[in-house]
């Protein structure tokens, strides 16, 4: 799917999105964009990456291959599977995973439930003050964790900045 085709087909749902929560469509068409390579990952309508909690239904979940960057190589024990794990020249360590993952009905039911996601989790306070402005809210979603990538901030501004290249074409 072409950036293009993407925003075309989930725009619509990003927009009811921004309307409910008053998070912006450009960071949310952004943030899904990123974590499903423009919507060609995105395995039982999982466009943002949001992982199973113990409590999700076994039909709500899917166990998919991950990529996670973490502080010490003993963590392996917090993932089902560990394909591979090894040192990075920053002194952190990257894991090869299977991890369990949201799954959703439909694209709509994934982006309502990212977006209370940030409302549920009190790490996110701080994001939500600045929600309506996308390149602010992605700094302060990193800063609070969502992505394990030590540049995420600045991959989802990249995202944002070619979104709204497509709204002004």
């Amino acid at each position: 799917m072409t950036p293009k085709e993407f925003i075309k087909q989930y725009k619509p749902f990003a927009l009811e999105t921004e309307r409910k929560t008053g998070i912006s469509h450009l960071f949310i068409l952004a943030q899904a964009a990123l974590e499903s390579g423009w919507g060609n990952s995105a395995p039982g309508n999982m466009f943002f990456g949001v992982k199973a909690g113990k409590d999700t239904p076994a039909n709500k979940k899917q166990l998919l291959n991950t990529t996670e960057v973490l502080d010490a190589p003993n963590l392996g024990y917090k993932f089902p599977k560990v394909m591979s794990i090894y040192q990075l020249l920053n002194g952190k360590y990257k894991y090869e995973v299977k991890d369990w993952f949201r799954k959703y009905d439909t694209p709509e039911e994934c982006f309502t439930d990212h977006a209370q996601f940030f409302f549920k989790n009190k790490r996110y306070a701080k994001a939500l003050l600045v929600r309506s402005d996308p390149y602010k809210f992605a700094e302060e979603v990193a800063k609070a964790g969502y992505a394990t990538a030590t540049n995420y901030a600045d991959s989802l501004k990249k995202v944002i900045k070619t979104i709204e290249s497509y709204e002004k074409a």
